[in-house]
């Protein structure tokens, strides 16, 4: 959640950012207005109870008449304490629910608008010219289906539409891409994590997935737990209701996670392979540090993902997301969008997110350095969706007779292999 205190102080820059991601501006008045009758409730009581005091005070001087009137007076003011300590737990109640609600506040500069209206920042690599080389490209699932490495028929028998097993070399370059997304993290400083994919509904609640995103997320009612959408969740919730001092930060982690998605809303859209599945594995990099250090380190974060890409030799551009598109938590997003030649388009593959002090205060993480203790920020980002980015390595490596080059970066973790091919 925002700090309340911009409320009072700036409300039309609450606003702004409001129209920004063209989210109703009422809700700020609604806050505004629900702040306002909580502290004059607060005032009235506690004056009341002030006043009650000070008569109780003169009740044993008092003569008898004076004593009536007192003890009137008082009990007057008793009944007015308890009257209003009541409202204005209920114009809390009703203020803490609104503030919920409220998504947290754009960093200026993002671009207004929806899902269409990002900035594209800039393009890395070329994609090939697959006419030039005289053939027409494949597309992931028929090259998936001649490796052996994807298989959709079986998945949707045992599972399911939208699921799929990864067999034979499909496994291993998954797993190839585990180990080498871990070493990369590693070597930038990140301590690995494996965390559970069950969370319970505070981690959930507190990292913002309950709320415009609560239709993708896949609840076990009878545990009252969640499955996890993506490592981000248990990764921010680690140090929930803790107090890190400043001198730890930034603390880094990479945690390797399946991630479950019902993709609510999204009936006929990319039915075909495994690019968007109700199942996939992630490694996501999570981090924490001080407030005024969050908009450079998310420049960090984006670089190790174009790095990452970038060992992968795949095209792709980078773009700066609309705010309409950003989700609860995120200030601002970057996403870098990977080229796939089948359809001819830059399709998304990794994004990383600034969510500012939104998550530390849901989730209660401070921060203790020379001024005191104060929450902190929190950002994420993708490193390496597996199934997004098998995609993209078997469209852009791809072969005339159906094999796929395996780029350089990865064949230490695939036995030295440098291309797979039928039956290899």
């Amino acid at each position: 959640m925002i700090d309340p205190k911009i409320l009072r102080t700036d409300p039309d820059a609450v606003r702004r950012s409001q129209v920004a991601r063209g989210e109703p501006v009422e809700l700020v008045d609604q806050l505004i207005a629900a702040d306002e009758a909580r502290r004059s409730l607060i005032a009235s009581s506690e004056a009341a109870r002030a006043e009650q005091k000070s008569l109780s005070k003169q009740i044993p001087k008092a003569s008898a008449d004076e004593r009536a009137a007192l003890l009137a007076r008082t009990k007057e003011l008793a009944a007015s304490v308890k009257q209003e300590t009541a409202e204005a737990a209920e114009a809390k109640e009703l203020f803490d629910t609104l503030l919920r609600q409220l998504p947290n506040i754009t960093i200026d500069g993002v671009p207004e608008g929806g899902e269409e209206d990002f900035v594209v920042l800039e393009h890395v690599g070329t994609p090939r010219d697959f006419a030039a080389e005289g053939f027409e490209p494949r597309d992931h699932l028929e090259i998936g289906e001649i490796l052996g490495a994807i298989d959709m028929e079986r998945g949707a028998k045992v599972s399911g539409s939208r699921f799929y097993f990864l067999t034979g070399v499909g496994a291993l370059l998954e797993l190839a891409l585990v180990q080498h997304a871990m070493t990369m993290a590693t070597k930038w400083g990140f301590t690995p994590i494996l965390p559970p994919a069950l969370v319970k509904p505070s981690a959930m609640e507190g990292t913002g997935f309950l709320g415009q995103a609560a239709e993708n997320v896949y609840r076990l009612e009878a545990d009252d737990l969640y499955l996890v959408g993506t490592a981000e969740v248990p990764l921010a919730a680690y140090h929930s209701s803790e107090i890190l001092p400043a001198e730890t930060l930034p603390r880094l982690y990479a945690g390797y996670s399946p991630c479950f998605r019902r993709e609510a809303g999204t009936y006929g859209k990319d039915t075909r392979g495994i690019f968007r599945v109700h199942w996939f594995d992630k490694v996501e990099m999570f981090a924490y540090c001080a407030p005024e250090d969050a908009e450079a380190l998310h420049g960090r974060l984006l670089g190790y993902e174009k790095e990452f890409l970038g060992s992968l030799e795949i095209p792709f551009r980078v773009i700066d997301v609309a705010a309409g598109d950003l989700g609860l938590s995120a200030a601002r997003k970057y996403d870098c969008e990977g080229w796939i030649p089948s359809q001819g388009k830059y399709r998304e593959i990794t994004s990383t997110s600034n969510c500012t002090e939104f998550q530390a205060r849901r989730l209660d993480i401070r921060m203790r350095d020379a001024d005191g203790t104060r929450p902190l920020a929190t950002l994420n980002g993708t490193l390496c969706a597996m199934t997004r980015t098998i995609i993209l390595i078997l469209e852009n490596h791809q072969l005339p007779d159906g094999s796929v080059r395996v780029p350089e970066a990865l064949r230490p973790y695939l036995g030295g292999r440098e291309v797979l091919a039928p039956n290899a």
